[in-house]
């Protein structure tokens, strides 16, 4: 998955707006954080700790939660080898977890 399919699937779920900087892009609803590009190979995405536990369980390979993340509701995608389906539910997750 690339940084501009993340890009995509985001600006698509509404009201999200892209923020962030041209290195470091993220896209937030409601001045809250969906999605944001950590580096071109990973994207970090707030979701649910427990949606985040289903999410590694099912997809170990796509998803990861660094020591550094373990008190937050972020998870970890890493692009090259993620399963695009499933980092779409994510973002949908985040989306949905971040609304007012």
């Amino acid at each position: 998955m690339s940084p501009e399919e993340i890009g995509a699937y985001a600006e698509s779920l509404l009201g999200v707006k892209r923020k962030g900087t041209q290195a470091r892009p993220a896209w937030y609803v409601d001045d809250r954080l969906v999605v944001r590009l950590q580096d071109p190979d990973t994207a970090v995405i707030r979701v649910p700790l427990h949606d985040r536990e289903a999410l590694l369980d099912a997809h170990p390979d796509t998803f990861g939660v660094p020591p550094r993340m373990e008190a937050h509701h972020k998870v970890e995608a890493y692009l090259a080898h993620a399963d695009p389906a499933a980092v779409q539910q994510a973002i949908r997750t985040a989306w949905e977890f971040q609304r007012r």
